[in-house]
């Protein structure tokens, strides 16, 4: 018998609250004193060196498993799974990388495709999620083509010295 992630602790709108309030204890709960910006625990868990990022995009991919428990578009989860790698590229560069991580709030972004697909009756994607992979995959093409272009360079330049 299949089990799904809903018939243990959660079901339907339970499941999408606690999304709600992983992506604002991730990345909004609090507000910097004196200011207007809000952050969360991800920034503040990811100043520790080596685990603090793990920590904080593992507890962020709980709301891409919600996602899929809800059978979300597979190009939606694609996009979601890129903002969570989108926050851990970002997030492994010390100090900078937190700072970003305020700015991009990738969880937020997450339960907020979420919400927009998981109310809907048809679960189709919107032509705008098939122009971002698209356009993600254009551009991996184009990052991996210069790549390929400035190590052949480098290895003519070598040749030439050699």
């Amino acid at each position: 018998m299949e089990r799904s992630i809903s018939t243990h602790a959660f079901h339907g709108a339970d499941l999408l609250r606690f999304a709600r309030f992983l992506a604002d204890l991730l990345d909004q709960r609090f507000t910097i004193p004196g200011t207007s910006i809000r952050i969360g625990l991800d920034p503040i868990v990811s100043l520790i060196p080596g685990i603090g990022d793990l920590i904080a995009n593992l507890t962020g991919s709980l709301i891409l498993l919600i996602a899929a428990e809800y059978r979300l578009p597979k190009v939606v989860l694609l996009r979601m799974g890129v903002n969570i790698a989108v926050n851990t590229i970002l997030g492994a560069v010390p100090i900078f990388g937190d700072i970003i991580s305020i700015w991009f709030r990738s969880n937020v972004k997450n339960v907020e495709l979420l919400e927009r697909y998981a109310g809907r009756e048809s679960r189709r994607a919107a032509l705008g999620d098939w122009v971002f992979v698209i356009v993600l995959i254009f551009g991996l093409f184009v990052v991996l083509a210069g790549i390929v272009l400035a190590v052949a360079w480098l290895l003519k330049k070598v040749w030439n010295i050699l």
